[in-house]
């Protein structure tokens, strides 16, 4: 299914793993240099400006192409109305591939075909149906799902996150108002279960290239589940969708529940993270918590705004400051000492890379297949046997 070569996805994988360990001070700068030298690996873009850069060039050649195509078939007239975004999507996928045999990937060129494919999709699919969303939805996620389990693209994978939540929400609207009064409900279920399956996903893994990807859906149901029952959400999507007016003494159906959702969720999020060591889901835990307190203020102005940012900024400081008092002269686990590697997947491939760097070999490993084995002599020095 993934168009590119395996050798150098698993290249591309010890490259990344260099630099973290050259980062935390394991392998020298020479070694690092040797190693990316010696290994073939992607071309892509980690400055984000350049990447942009690149997606404007690939988006100009793409619009460039189609144009040509528009102006051949411009005298068929109604018949290439209806089926050209179908052409301009072959267009997409066929410059994905052109762009994966050259060895592109997250470089920006290839950003551009790939999205510029899923968005004529849409757009065919909505003049074929005469804008159908739901099936607009399905459709786009399909195709989204394609391209992320084959050119291992990130932004497709929250393409076909937004795409399934999408055919979701349209598929509720079909029900009429009984579907748009158990739309939280329904949302908030379909977070917990698509949660739990991402998460099993990625426990069982054995291919690690599809890991960001699977990260990434894992994170975005954290959203969507905190989301789908915040107080603001369901009562500003009530006035809008179920045309209700929330007089003045009064509030939705199942206040309290939504009240005690929205600050509820986030702390849970926050204790998990904590005991998990699970820094994204800090993140969203903090964004959650900023949003419910941004809930309350919505509707209850309690103090004048400058007075609330005051005393706001007065306690997050002091949280800040004796978290760090207390937190700065720990070792392990919880501790506001730098990472010397920034995930726990970096020193699996140590060994090799190391032995690739001495002996000017070029290592031909599986990331997931090599951990380091503690004793007897090897890498980490346990044992007396004599061995490197």
């Amino acid at each position: 299914m993934i168009v590119y070569d395996k050798q150098i996805l698993n290249n591309d994988t010890l490259v990344d793993e260099a630099n973290t360990l050259y980062k935390g001070g394991f392998i020298s700068k020479e070694q690092k240099r040797f190693i990316k030298k010696e290994l073939p690996i992607f071309k892509s873009q980690d400055n984000i400006l350049v990447r942009i850069g690149f997606f404007l060039l690939g988006s100009l050649l793409f619009g460039s192409i189609c144009g040509a195509i528009s102006v051949l078939g411009i005298s068929a007239e109604r018949i290439f109305e209806e089926i050209c975004c179908y052409i301009f999507a072959a267009v997409g996928f066929v410059g994905a591939e052109l762009s994966a045999k050259q060895n592109f990937h997250n470089h920006g060129l290839d950003d551009a075909f790939i999205l510029g494919a899923l968005l004529n999709i849409g757009f065919a699919i909505g003049i074929t149906t005469e804008g159908y969303e739901m099936v607009i939805a399905f459709f786009v996620a399909a195709g989204a799902l394609f391209t992320f389990l084959r050119y291992l693209h990130l932004l497709s994978m929250l393409v076909f996150c937004l795409a399934v939540t999408a055919f979701l929400f349209f598929g509720m609207f079909e029900f009429g108002d009984i579907g748009k009064t158990i739309l939280p409900f329904t949302a908030m279920i379909f977070a917990a279960v698509f949660y739990f399956l991402t998460k099993k996903l990625i426990n069982n893994l054995k291919e690690s290239y599809y890991y960001n990807g699977l990260l990434l859906a894992n994170s975005f149901c954290l959203v969507l589940f905190y989301l789908s029952c915040n107080y603001l959400v369901v009562r500003e999507l009530s006035v809008e969708l179920l045309g209700t007016e929330v007089e003045p003494g009064k509030d939705i159906p199942f206040a309290y529940f939504f009240y005690g959702f929205t600050f509820v969720v986030p702390i849970v999020y926050l204790v998990q993270a904590l005991k998990t060591k699970d820094r994204i889901m800090l993140w969203i835990s903090f964004l959650a918590i900023a949003f419910s307190i941004y809930t309350v203020r919505f509707y209850y102005a309690v103090l004048p705004i400058e007075v609330a940012l005051t005393l706001g900024g007065l306690v997050l400081f002091a949280v800040a400051y004796f978290s760090i008092k207390i937190l700065k002269e720990k070792e392990s686990g919880l501790t506001f000492k730098p990472d010397r590697i920034n995930h726990s997947d970096a020193i699996l491939n140590a060994e090799a890379l190391v032995v690739a760097s001495t002996f000017g070999m070029k290592p031909e490993v599986k990331p997931q297949a090599s951990p380091m084995e503690f004793g007897g002599g090897g890498f980490s020095g346990g044992g007396s046997d004599g061995s490197f």
